[in-house]
């Protein structure tokens, strides 16, 4: 009897060892892919940084916000190394005074998103006022691009939650990055180009500037596109960044439904 009782607990004992290290090893799973990254969630509204992805795809963005000597270099660029997928962040001042430019932007089939209306942090704002800067904004854009922005990336980067939630519920995805050039500081083409290089990932956000105050990113672009080609990357805009989300909702999904199987066969 004693032996038959430790049989029957022994079993017991290698299924829940079983269980517990598949849960750890989904877990760690789950972990890993979502370094780094923040996406949209129904209940707590967030910014995206990056997302999870084996395929090496990668996002150019560029701010403007003021001057027109920068952003045209910077297209022909593109042009150039034909590269058709980039995200370009508007300040609806600025887009409405260099109306030229964003035809430019559109018609090499760039995408644009928010740079919001008045360039101040918005996380000092009163809730009325975050709600009045982004509404102002997107009326702006949407008639110089006959076009309604769905992506926002706030000035400086600055937000908290009420920015968060407001932007939610106007039905914006807020975007920061994962990797940020920096090259409004002009520290030398070089150190721009490694900046970006050294730090790229699959899903990355890159962050750039097109505004004058970025004198060194035009001749930067290059060697950034160059060098990134060189190590396998794809140029995809934002939003297209964002579709492998419901590529990782779907593994999520996967994992639990190998975890119950687990569960299952092990009888629990």
């Amino acid at each position: 009897m004693n032996q038959y009782f430790y049989v029957v607990n022994g079993r017991k004992i290698k299924r829940l060892f079983f269980i517990l290290a598949a849960a750890i090893f989904a877990i760690g799973v789950i972990y890993v892919e979502s370094d780094n990254v923040t996406v949209f969630s129904e209940d707590s509204p967030s910014a995206v940084y990056s997302v999870p992805t084996e395929k090496k795809v990668i996002a150019l963005t560029f701010d403007i916000s003021w001057g027109d000597k920068r952003a045209k270099p910077i297209l022909n660029v593109l042009k150039e190394k034909n590269v058709q997928k980039a995200t370009f962040f508007l300040s609806s001042p600025w887009t409405k005074t260099h109306p030229d430019i964003v035809k430019s932007i559109q018609e090499y089939g760039f995408e644009i998103g928010s740079h919001g209306h008045k360039f101040t942090n918005y996380s000092s704002l009163a809730d009325e006022d975050i709600r009045a800067q982004i509404i102002t904004a997107h009326s702006i854009l949407s008639d110089v691009t006959g076009e309604q922005p769905k992506l926002i990336r706030f000035p400086n980067g600055d937000f908290d939650k009420r920015v968060l939630d407001i932007a939610n519920r106007l039905n914006y995805k807020v975007i920061q990055w994962d990797t940020d050039s920096r090259d409004w500081e002009n520290p030398g083409v070089d150190k721009i180009v490694n900046r970006v290089v050294d730090k790229a990932h699959p899903g990355d956000i890159v962050l750039l500037h097109a505004s004058d105050s970025a004198k060194q990113t035009a001749d930067a672009l290059p060697a950034i596109i160059d060098q990134l080609r060189a190590k396998g990357y794809e140029f995809v805009t934002v939003s297209e960044l964002l579709n492998q989300t419901e590529l990782k909702s779907n593994e999520v999904h996967d994992q639990a439904w190998l975890m119950e199987k687990l569960e299952t066969a092990a009888g629990m």
